[in-house]
């Protein structure tokens, strides 16, 4: 153990240590990987052969799991196997079940990741302890934070009890801090303290980002190597076995800690914090119960979300009301200075300053605490050399600048905003110093220690073993400016813009105001699709734990349930699509030279096994190098082609031909099939979301592929278009042509 964890930590910076790349997993999984297209078994964890009867393992590498059918016989009959290729279909998207291995009950997770899919066991722990409430609407008529994390950790506990329960929060440095608590009675408790970024450095926060549920059973636990075929390390980011940094295990060592388990705080795509439990003895949670305690989180999170969104959009109707005051006050005045002069008050009070001034050219009007004139001027003449930005944002200028420019301890924190640079022209907004303590969990300083590897000294960091109180003073910084005072700023700059120029253009304003709604409505889908996603898995979690509790002879009932699972499917990748659409319009591009054989190749196949008859023939001609995104490629490829396979499978002799032309700057490609065709009087349509043929509706389908097709040729700089009639289709794709 002291060899793996000199070899892991051969680096100074916590964020060099590749966490995601241990080697090896805990000791309660068992991992088996095979690759995707030749489904031979690649690499595999070394206890396999404690739970499968295996003579020798490493015979297993190159072969298939069928190759061994008594040995993985539970595997090869399970559903999840058997359809394989639907499970894995989305990457990293995993897919439980149950199975029986030579008696014992064990949860089977899989998923893809890259070129490899990942069979993932564990045994199946029954807790008698747990209670659970269906009042899964508890979250959301709690309109306090602090009540509502406690309400968090109050409902985890009756499924994942730990000696203590935490809430982390991360700040904007990448630091946390404890904002609620639940332990055990003679515990000291953590609530309010900080820790500091290293504790969970960026590739640790990344990793929560992508596998949101994190367990470690046992810290004294032997870890369990991999063995593999592959020169490169497997990559295990989405295992829930991983195997832990030896950093982390000797910062939970000196914790006193021997299990913890970490459930991620998402909201609006970010890691907002950490459900944080950890345990004096170990402890290890069933699959089960931390699936179900990653549910109540995500609750939580969205219920905290939407009475945040409620809060700024109360913040924005009071904000919009005063603008609109201050906006009558303006045009009052026929300069912009008198009417800044004549609302100083109503200027400072809106980002929730302690000073105010107003400058342009030589002449300085101030409101409220601030600087001396003469100390205003320098700060001015900083800001004319020392910026760039329009709107210059600082909570640390005494620290950072007071000595160079002789300032007082009202000028801790400052919001400069130009109005026009070359005429002096600005508003200066002040903060006083704030008298901050930080109390953190131990000194926050990294540690440096030295060990010999190979007759060579090497440093690596040494986790703190201290985690008593430490007060930390800040000096030099004002309060943080936050999004609402910084949203202030902005609202009066587009106050300053709009009325300064009286003779501002009708037009160019309804444009703006069309460009904000279309923002607001593409932001509106987005959202949508992205909250409905919690109730749809609480509902199918819920559908799968009733169906697994039916008895043999109800084989009515369970017909019913799956057809109501089969329908949440349904509408999750209907909503995936919503998502894919919003980004197609709003991800970054990147066109390059790509070729599009392999691309074209690769997705006819896949989309003549899910979608195609055994009679249906993809005919592939030439495939010309093209112009465009990636990504974005792949996308429009894989709705037109699974469209042309999906919409032809029913004739006698289904038929798909694909095939790119040079025409001068562009190239075009023609994809045709001999399928249903369509409609005259519903051509003008085709491209709309949701839009659906009527002779279309016998497929499956959500009628958004095609205007995820149509939004991406624009941004790439092509085309689409179509040809139809009653023996088929050809949709007509136009792209340029790549440079030389």
């Amino acid at each position: 153990m002291i060899d793996r964890l000199k070899r892991n930590m051969n680096f100074v910076e916590c964020h060099e240590e590749p966490i995601h790349i241990p080697g090896y997993i805990q000791s309660f999984g068992y991992l088996i990987g095979i690759d995707a297209e030749s489904r031979s078994i690649t690499f595999f964890s070394r206890n396999i052969s404690d739970i499968f009867k295996i003579d020798t393992v490493e015979k297993l590498f190159g072969r298939e799991l069928t190759d061994f059918p008594e040995s993985f016989r539970s595997i090869i009959d399970s559903d999840i196997y058997t359809s394989l290729e639907r499970f894995t279909r989305r990457e990293n998207e995993t897919y439980f079940d149950k199975i029986f291995i030579d008696g014992e009950e064990y949860h089977f997770s899989v998923f893809k990741n890259g070129s490899y899919i990942f069979l993932e066991f564990e045994k199946v722990l029954v807790n008698p302890d747990k209670r659970i409430s269906n009042k899964y609407d508890n979250f959301y008529i709690i309109d306090n934070q602090q009540d509502l994390w406690n309400h968090l950790l109050e409902t985890l506990s009756r499924v994942v009890n730990y000696d203590r329960m935490m809430v982390y929060k991360f700040m904007m440095d990448g630091s946390g801090k404890v904002i609620a608590e639940r332990k055990k009675e003679d515990m000291e408790s953590f609530l309010g303290l900080h820790y500091p970024e290293s504790d969970i450095p960026k590739q640790a926060r990344e990793l929560y980002l992508k596998k949101r549920k994190r367990i470690f059973s046992n810290v004294d636990a032997e870890a369990v190597p991999l063995l593999s075929k592959t020169k490169d390390p497997v990559n295990l980011t989405f295992s829930g076995s991983r195997g832990m940094s030896p950093v982390h295990m000797q910062y939970l060592k000196n914790a006193g800690v021997s299990s913890s388990f970490s459930v991620s705080i998402i909201i609006d795509d970010h890691l907002w914090g950490l459900v944080t439990c950890q345990n004096t003895l170990p402890k290890h949670i069933d699959l089960e119960d931390r699936v179900q305690a990653g549910i109540f989180t995500t609750l939580a999170a969205n219920a905290y979300s939407s009475f945040k969104s409620k809060s700024e959009l109360h913040y924005r109707l009071e904000l919009n009301e005063k603008l609109s005051q201050m906006k009558t006050e303006f045009l009052k005045h026929n300069n912009l200075f008198d009417s800044l002069v004549e609302n100083k008050s109503e200027i400072k009070q809106l980002p929730e300053s302690d000073g105010l001034a107003i400058v342009s050219d030589e002449s300085i009007v101030m409101e409220g605490t601030t600087p001396t004139p003469e100390s205003i001027s320098k700060i001015v003449q900083w800001a004319l050399e020392n910026t760039r930005e329009r709107i210059y944002i600082s909570r640390s200028f005494l620290k950072d600048y007071g000595e160079e420019l002789g300032l007082s301890e009202s000028v801790a924190g400052i919001i400069i905003y130009f109005i026009e640079r070359e005429k002096h022209e600005m508003l200066i907004w002040f903060r006083k110093e704030f008298d901050e303590h930080i109390n953190w969990a131990g000194n926050p300083e990294k540690n440096i220690s030295v060990f010999s590897q190979n007759g060579e000294n090497k440093q690596m960091v040494s986790p703190r073993t201290s985690f008593r109180i430490f007060t930390e003073n800040i000096k030099g910084h004002s309060k943080r400016w936050n999004s609402r005072n910084i949203s202030a700023v902005q609202a009066i700059r587009d106050l300053i813009l709009e009325t300064s120029h009286k003779n501002y253009n009708a037009i160019k304003r309804l444009n703006d105001e069309l460009k904000k709604v279309n923002e607001e409505l593409d932001s509106f889908s987005y959202t949508i699709s992205h909250d409905l996603g919690t109730p749809l898995t609480v509902m199918k979690l819920n559908a799968q734990m009733l169906l697994s509790n039916l008895t043999d002879g109800s084989e009515k009932s369970k017909t019913k349930i799956n057809t109501i699972i089969e329908e949440i499917d349904n509408m999750a990748e209907m909503m995936q699509d919503v998502l894919q659409l919003s980004r197609a319009k709003h991800s970054e591009i990147e066109l390059e030279k790509l070729k599009t054989a392999h691309t074209i190749q690769k997705i006819s196949e896949n989309a003549k096994m899910t979608y195609g008859s055994p009679k249906s023939e993809i005919i592939i001609k030439e495939c010309p190098d093209v112009l465009a995104d990636k990504t974005m490629l792949h996308q429009v490829f894989l709705n037109i082609i699974n469209n042309a396979v999906k919409y032809s499978s029913h004739k006698e002799q289904p038929k798909v031909q694909i095939e790119g032309t040079e025409d001068g700057q562009t190239i075009t490609y023609r994809i045709s099939d001999n399928g249903i065709g369509i409609p005259e009087e519903e051509k003008h349509k085709m491209f709309k979301i949701f839009n659906r043929m009527d002779n279309a509706k016998k497929f499956k389908g959500n009628g958004v592929g095609l205007s995820i097709v149509h939004r991406i040729m624009k941004r790439i700089g092509g085309n689409v278009d179509y040809e139809s009639n009653n023996e088929g289709t050809s949709f007509i794709l136009t792209f340029k042509k790549p440079y030389i």
